[in-house]
């Protein structure tokens, strides 16, 4: 017979564990470092120019450049997995995000999440969690708030379904409550150096952007990507156990969907690189090692928000193996198509043309 083993091992929560209203401290404080900001440029391609130069950034008015908002929702994302969601089937979709303060290399992060919903599911084996996830920085200060809801695993699927409780999210953040990246100084914005001349007043409601191109995500550059956020959801990292599961193999984290979509964006949305709040978003479909994703974006609303930027509201779709031209995204019964991953509905900050140098 075997020895019997310590119980000290993490094992994570399942679903029957989460109550409304419960608290968590996540594990462990996170130094961000100019090498997790060039790692992340090299696993998405990103090229906005506040990110990828710190004279850029400095001469635009940052007092340093600005870690990418999607690295720092990555981050504070991965810390809350081992408590959250390690026993997740999927995750599901976002609300109510906002990124409060700008995050630079050198600070360190650390979040904690409450409870604020389950519902389990009609199968009796599963459940959807919903949570409000806070990062702070070192010196005890907000700079990122969201809502996330998950399908989780039940440990034992005889445990009787505890009473259902919803929140009720937000339908988007309001303009009122967006946060400018800093203050621009006037005419500083080089566009020859971010790559365009278009500016706030340049985009109109209603537009849509076909980025164009298109990225493959393979299975080393995934499981460098969600080791660097600490993310260890078991459905990115165990093959093996992937193996019994209804897909068979392992699933690519939805944020490297979204990160890589974002930065396919930049091909029209090249001087809006600063996301400044998320209103909602669905993973609608699981993307696999070898899937090329394709992206285009359609403006929903923009608003001016002070300190020489404007705001768009974007709505960002994501495909693979599928390049965008504008199909309808469902059936005729309302599913989306197969060939959809992600639909994200974001507001991202826009320099106004007067803060900017526009080239011949």
């Amino acid at each position: 017979m075997g020895e019997d083993m310590s119980n000290k091992t993490n094992s994570g929560h399942f679903f029957e564990d989460f109550k409304v209203g419960q608290s968590i401290q996540h594990a462990t404080p996170r130094t961000i470092t100019e090498g997790d900001v060039a790692l992340y440029i090299a696993l998405t391609g990103s090229r906005y120019a506040q990110f990828s130069s710190q004279k850029f950034a400095f001469d635009v008015g940052f007092e340093v450049a600005p870690v990418d908002s999607l690295l720092l929702f990555h981050i504070v994302f991965g810390k809350s997995v081992p408590d959250i969601s390690l026993n997740a089937v999927a995750n599901l979709g976002y609300a109510e995000c906002k990124f409060l303060r700008t995050v630079k290399a050198g600070d360190t992060i650390n979040s904690q999440s409450e409870i604020i919903g389950v519902k389990e599911n009609s199968n009796g084996k599963t459940g959807v969690v919903y949570v409000r996830t806070r990062g702070f920085n070192q010196f005890g200060k907000e700079v990122l708030s969201y809502c996330r809801w998950v399908m989780v695993n039940k440990r034992d699927a005889n445990h009787p379904a505890p009473r259902a409780e919803l929140p009720n999210l937000a339908p988007f953040v309001a303009p009122t409550d967006l946060v400018a990246p800093c203050e621009l100084k006037p005419e500083a914005w080089d566009c020859d150096l971010s790559g365009s001349k278009y500016s706030y007043e340049d985009y109109e409601i209603g537009e849509k952007i076909d980025h164009k191109d298109g990225m493959t995500v393979e299975e080393a550059e995934h499981q460098i990507a969600t080791r660097l956020y600490q993310n260890t959801a078991k459905v990115h990292f165990d093959g093996f156990g992937m193996k019994a599961s209804r897909f068979g193999k392992r699933l690519i984290y939805g944020g490297v969907v979204i990160s890589t979509a974002r930065a396919i964006a930049f091909n029209g949305l090249e001087n809006a690189g600063q996301i400044i709040a998320i209103n909602a978003g669905r993973h609608v479909n699981p993307l696999f090692a070898g899937d090329t994703i394709y992206a285009w974006s359609e403006v929903l609303d923009k608003v001016e928000i002070g300190g020489g930027w404007g705001a768009l509201r974007l709505r960002l779709i994501a495909t693979k193996d599928l390049p965008c031209d504008h199909f309808p995204l469902k059936t005729e019964s309302g599913d989306y198509l197969p060939d959809v991953l992600l639909d994200l509905d974001y507001w991202v900050a826009i320099p106004l043309r007067r803060f900017m140098q526009i080239g011949v």
